[in-house]
C-alpha cells in the first residue's frame, strides 16, 4: 500500500492539524513542526493499514464432509 494514497494523505492531514496549529501559534518552532510532520504521515499510513486489515473479510475454511451433520440430510 502506497503511503501517498488519498485516504492516507487525508488521515495524515487530520493528524497534522494540531502540529500545524501549534506551529502557527508559536508553541513549536519551524524545526519542530518540520520534524513532526513525517511522523504524522507514518501514523496516517499505519492507521489506514490497520483499518483496511480489520475491514477485510477473512476467507472461510472449506467444510469437510465429516463436519456435516448426518441428521440434516435425513427426511
Amino acid at each position: 500500500m502506497s503511503p501517498l494514497r488519498w485516504d492516507v494523505l487525508a488521515v495524515s492531514f487530520v493528524l497534522a492539524l494540531p502540529v500545524l496549529a501549534l506551529g502557527l501559534r508559536g508553541d513549536l518552532g519551524v524545526h519542530d513542526v518540520v520534524t513532526r510532520l513525517p511522523w504524522c504521515l507514518a501514523a496516517g499510513w499505519g492507521l489506514v493499514a490497520l483499518l483496511r486489515w480489520a475491514a477485510t473479510p477473512r476467507p472461510s475454511a472449506p467444510r469437510a464432509a465429516a463436519d456435516e451433520d448426518p441428521d440434516a440430510a435425513a427426511p
